[in-house]
C-alpha cells in the first residue's frame, strides 16, 4: 500500500452551496437537520431517486485485491450523492481536516466519509494514541461547529428538559469534572480477515476492509452523562435508553439523515457514558467531534457519536436507521438471501480481541532461537489479565512477559520474546483473556458473520523462520553476506553462491545412501 497522501485527489464537481438544503445554525457549518423535518427528508430523496441511475456502482473490493493507493477507495458514490443535493461542501470540508488534523502516515481506507486507520508502525509505541495518529471511522462529513455557537438539548423522557452550552457544561459547580482513558474500537477491526477468507457484505462505507488499527486509546474530559441527566431532573417514567444525534449527514437507501444511536440506561447509571470535549488533555480535533461529543467506554465506536446536538430519553432502543439495520451481529448460516434486519444481535460490547503488530504478516526473520512479539489486547467488558502466543496452532502457549499498565476501560500493550525452533514458514496465533476469564476463539470462521464485524478470533500471522543457532542455517547465512547474495526477497534465488559443491554433494549423496534402495 502506498504510504502518504496526496492533496490532489479527485474531487467530483458539485454545487458547494447548500441549495434547499440550508445550514440549520450560524457557528454550525456544515450540519443540515434531517430528523427535524420530514418534507426535507422527503426532497432529498426524490432528488436521489431521480437521479439514481447516473450513480456510480458499488466498487468491488472483497473479491479481488484492495487498490495500491491511499486512499484505497475513494467513496465515490457518496460524493455523487451530496452533489445531487448541493452539500459537496461537506466532502470537501472533511478531506480538508485530513490533511489538517492527521499524520500523513495514516490509512486512508474511504476518503469520504472519512475511514481511517491509524500507522501500524507507531500504534503500539504508546498506551496513549496520540490525537494525529487516532483512527477516524466517520459516516458522514465533518461539520465545523463554533464552541461558543454549540449547545446540546436534553428532552424526550427526562422531567425537566434542558438546553446546555458548552459553558455550561465546564461549570464545576454544576457538573464534577470526569476523566477517563478509554479505548475506542470500531466494530469492523481486522475485518480485512474475513474478507480475505470468507467474503460477506460489500458496502464500502458500512463494511470498509479495516486491518488492526482501527483502534486507539485516549485520555477523555468531560462530564458523565449520568450528571447531565440528574441535572435535568433524572429520566421520566418509562425512561430507558438514551438517543444521540450528531451533526453529520448520513446518507442510508437514497435517504439523508443525521446519525443517530443509543445505548441503555444501565450503561449510563454507572457513569461508562460522559460528554467529551477534551482528548488527550486538548480540545476535540474536528475529524473527532468537535466540541463536544459521546463517548462510551466499552462499547463499539459507533455508540459514541460525533458533533453532538440533541440527546433523547426513550422507552426503548432507537428506531433509526444506524441502530435498527447496522451494526448488526448475525448468525454464520444468515446473508443477503435470507436474513432481516430483527434477526441480526445488536452490537455494544467489544468482545475480547488482540492483534499481533510487530512483526508483520509475511516477514522472514533471521533469529537465534527467540523471536520478538508485540502487539495490542483489548476487551469491551472489562480489561486484559493475560496474552499468549502459540507457534502450534493453539495446543501450546506461551504467556507474554510483558503487558502495560492497567486501566479498566483501556486496551494493554503486550510485548513478549518466545522460543522458535523451527525453519521455514511458521503460524503465529495470539490470544487475551480478561478478568472474567472469557477468550477468543482459535479460527476464524467460528467468528465470521454476514456484516463481518467484531473480528474477535485469534489473530494469525505467517513468518518465515530461519533459525541461525543451526549450525548449517548460520553457515548459509554467512556465505550468503560474502557472496553479496540478499537476505530479502525470500522468493529471489541465490545467483551467485552454488548451495552445495560436487565434492560436497558426493560426500553427503554417499553417507545418505544415494537415492534409489538397492534391493
Amino acid at each position: 500500500m502506498t504510504v502518504g497522501l496526496s492533496a490532489n485527489l479527485p474531487v467530483h464537481p458539485g454545487n458547494t452551496t447548500q441549495d434547499g438544503f440550508p445550514q440549520e445554525l450560524p457557528g454550525w457549518d456544515g450540519y443540515v437537520e434531517w430528523e427535524k423535518y420530514p418534507d426535507r427528508k422527503r426532497r432529498a430523496a426524490e432528488i436521489l431517486k431521480s437521479k439514481k441511475s447516473s450513480f456510480a456502482g458499488f466498487p468491488e473490493f472483497q473479491m479481488q485485491p484492495l487498490p495500491k493507493t491511499n486512499p484505497v477507495l475513494e467513496g465515490v458514490r457518496w460524493k455523487q450523492y451530496h452533489d445531487a443535493l448541493g452539500l459537496s461542501g461537506l466532502y470537501k470540508q472533511s478531506w480538508e481536516s485530513v490533511l489538517k488534523e492527521k499524520t500523513p502516515e495514516m490509512t486512508h481506507l474511504l476518503q469520504f466519509p472519512y475511514n481511517g486507520e491509524s500507522p501500524r508502525k507507531t500504534l503500539v509505541n504508546e498506551v496513549i494514541t496520540p490525537n494525529e495518529e487516532f483512527f477516524v471511522r466517520n459516516h458522514g462529513g465533518i461539520p465545523y461547529i463554533d464552541k461558543d455557537a454549540w449547545f446540546v438539548d436534553v428532552e424526550g423522557l427526562v422531567k425537566n428538559p434542558r438546553r446546555l452550552t458548552l459553558a455550561d457544561l465546564q461549570d464545576e459547580s454544576k457538573f464534577p469534572r470526569m476523566s477517563v482513558v478509554s479505548t475506542i474500537q470500531c466494530s469492523g477491526t481486522r475485518r480485512i480477515e474475513q474478507i480475505n477468507t470468507y467474503p460477506g457484505d460489500g458496502d464500502e462505507l458500512i463494511n470498509a476492509p479495516w486491518g488492526e488499527g482501527a483502534i486507539g486509546n485516549a485520555r477523555w474530559t468531560g462530564v458523565s452523562l449520568k450528571k447531565v441527566i440528574k441535572h435535568c431532573g433524572g429520566l421520566a417514567e418509562g425512561g430507558k435508553h438514551l438517543e444521540f444525534f450528531g451533526a453529520d449527514t448520513y446518507y442510508k437507501k437514497m435517504a439523508m439523515q443525521n446519525y443517530v444511536v443509543s445505548i441503555p440506561w444501565r450503561k449510563v447509571k454507572i457513569h461508562e457514558a460522559m460528554l467529551a470535549w477534551e482528548m488527550n488533555g486538548q480540545p476535540l480535533p474536528r475529524i473527532h467531534g468537535y466540541p463536544v461529543r459521546i463517548v462510551v467506554f466499552g462499547y463499539i465506536g459507533a455508540r459514541s457519536v460525533k458533533w453532538l446536538t440533541r440527546i433523547r430519553a426513550i422507552s426503548s432502543e432507537s428506531r433509526a436507521p444506524v441502530q435498527k439495520k447496522e451494526y448488526l451481529h448475525y448468525s454464520n448460516q444468515l446473508s443477503k438471501y435470507n436474513n432481516s434486519f430483527s434477526a441480526g444481535i445488536s452490537i455494544l460490547d467489544m468482545p475480547v480481541s488482540s492483534a499481533i503488530m510487530e512483526p508483520r504478516d509475511g516477514t522472514v526473520i533471521p533469529h537465534d532461537g527467540k523471536i520478538f512479539l508485540k502487539g495490542w489486547a483489548y476487551s469491551g467488558k472489562g480489561f486484559p489479565v493475560r496474552v499468549e502466543v502459540s507457534f502450534d496452532g493453539g495446543v501450546i502457549w506461551y504467556e507474554a512477559e510483558h503487558l502495560s499498565k492497567k486501566y479498566f476501560h483501556a486496551w494493554r500493550i503486550w510485548e513478549t520474546w518466545v522460543p522458535v525452533d523451527p525453519e521455514g514458514w511458521i503460524e503465529v496465533l495470539v490470544r487475551c483473556w480478561d478478568d472474567a476469564l472469557n477468550t477468543q476463539p482459535n479460527f476464524q470462521r467460528s467468528a465470521w458473520n454476514w456484516d463481518l464485524h467484531v473480528t474477535h478470533s485469534c489473530h494469525r500471522i505467517k513468518l518465515f523462520s530461519i533459525n541461525k543457532s543451526r549450525e548449517k542455517t548460520r553457515r548459509r547465512l554467512e556465505a550468503m553476506e560474502k557472496a553479496g547474495e540478499p537476505l530479502e526477497p525470500l522468493t529471489k534465488p541465490l545467483e551467485d553462491l552454488d548451495i552445495e559443491g560436487d565434492e560436497e554433494f558426493e560426500a553427503n549423496y554417499a553417507k545418505q545412501g544415494y537415492r534409489d534402495p538397492e534391493e
